[in-house]
């Protein structure tokens, strides 16, 4: 048996077990997870902590989930109105200033949504199972009209976590990688960035204490990738339920990156750069103490490399590559610091040798290589 075929047996066999040995599916997935028979898809969702354990009770969980995610569709994306209702009524109970309030954070999402992973076509494509009752409202469910009807005048987005005016230059690599806005499909059909669009809008009313920041379209990008291209029809079918809820779930993870409040705290973002840092200067303190004299910060590059778990540093398969170690990781993101490390130490060369504006570009436009060089050498730093 090749080793490869020996691989994809060794992860059915665990997911066979009554009871799945976590500590044996964490150990395999931490080593990459084949890309064949959805082997990812399922990995991923009892990692991220939507599928439980137990191989008895998994059905029944699933098809729990997956109808409230229908009943979330039901229910929030309404059209606004009544007999008593009308768009000029200033009360703040009124369901056309909830609309308004709502078409601010889906300006941002919509924009946002429409250039997702441009340099593969899978997002603008029409996906197989549309929601119907989306594309057969004659528009009126469709979050993208909403937008372009929406007549507000529409600044920035509030500040919520880091933050548009931030995030904008921090998170856009750049805007020459976008190759133009993707359109919305015909009634009938929808394509797939569309349904991330309305996955992050319910995202953003059923958590309205953080609602929507740029960059966690980039979050759930691979997550709904990975579950889209199921091998199994049923799972492709339900990909988006499937996605919102492990996007949730990993959001309560890595939500305080988000927050501008809690930057400061054991789990915002300050501290996880300060880790980096720290790391660092303790794997190699010659291009520490460069970087250190050329006054280049972890914020002019790691910044978003953490915050987005390295979702614009590499293609998407090298992401979903990156992710299998970073969900597998018992510490969760304690293994994301050694591949940030890892990444410096691999261009030391280069830091060594260039000035502050040429090492800026290369942290902050970091070069092709083969992911599982970054890998292997962020193991080797986890080990010292």
């Amino acid at each position: 048996m090749s080793l490869h075929k020996a691989r994809i047996k060794a992860f059915q066999d665990v997911l066979e077990q009554d009871v799945i040995d976590i500590v044996q599916l964490q150990r395999l997935a931490f080593n990459g997870i084949p890309d064949e028979k959805g082997l990812r898809s399922i990995v991923w969702k009892i990692l991220l902590h939507y599928v439980p354990h137990e191989k008895n009770t998994r059905e029944a969980t699933l098809q729990k989930k997956r109808q409230l995610y229908q009943q979330f569709i039901d229910e929030i994306i309404v059209t606004p109105g009544g007999p008593t209702d009308h768009p000029l009524n200033i009360s703040p109970d009124s369901s056309w200033s909830t609309y308004f309030k709502d078409n601010e954070v889906l300006l941002q999402i919509d924009k946002d949504v429409r250039r997702l992973c441009p340099e593969i076509s899978f997002f603008q494509s029409a996906t197989e199972f549309p929601c119907e009752k989306v594309v057969n409202s004659n528009g009126m469910k469709r979050l993208h009209k909403r937008v372009e009807q929406s007549m507000l005048t529409y600044a920035t987005l509030e500040r919520r976590g880091l933050g548009v005016s931030k995030l904008s230059s921090e998170i856009r690599r750049s805007d020459s990688v976008s190759s133009g806005d993707y359109a919305p499909l015909n009634e009938g059909c929808e394509a797939h960035w569309e349904v991330v669009e309305r996955m992050l809008f319910l995202y953003a009313k059923l958590n309205p204490g953080q609602s929507y920041v740029q960059g966690m379209n980039e979050i759930i990008g691979p997550i709904y990738h990975t579950f889209a291209i199921d091998a199994d029809k049923e799972n492709r079918q339900h990909a988006e339920a499937d996605c919102f809820f492990c996007f949730t779930n990993l959001m309560a993870e890595i939500r305080d990156f988000f927050i501008r409040t809690l930057d400061e705290t054991e789990s915002g973002i300050n501290y996880m750069m300060g880790k980096l840092s720290h790391c660092l200067r303790k794997n190699d303190a010659d291009v520490w103490g460069r970087l250190e004299a050329q006054e280049l910060r972890p914020q002019y590059y790691s910044f978003r490399w953490l915050t987005l778990l390295l979702s614009q540093e590499f293609s998407l398969p090298d992401v979903e590559r990156i992710w299998d170690s970073l969900f597998a990781d018992d510490n969760r993101f304690s293994f994301l610091i050694y591949i940030c490390c890892a990444m410096i130490l691999l261009v030391r060369d280069n830091l060594l040798s260039g000035d502050f504006a040429s090492n800026v570009k290369l942290l902050q436009n970091f070069p092709p290589m083969d992911v599982s060089l970054i890998l292997n050498k962020a193991v080797e730093i986890s080990n010292v």
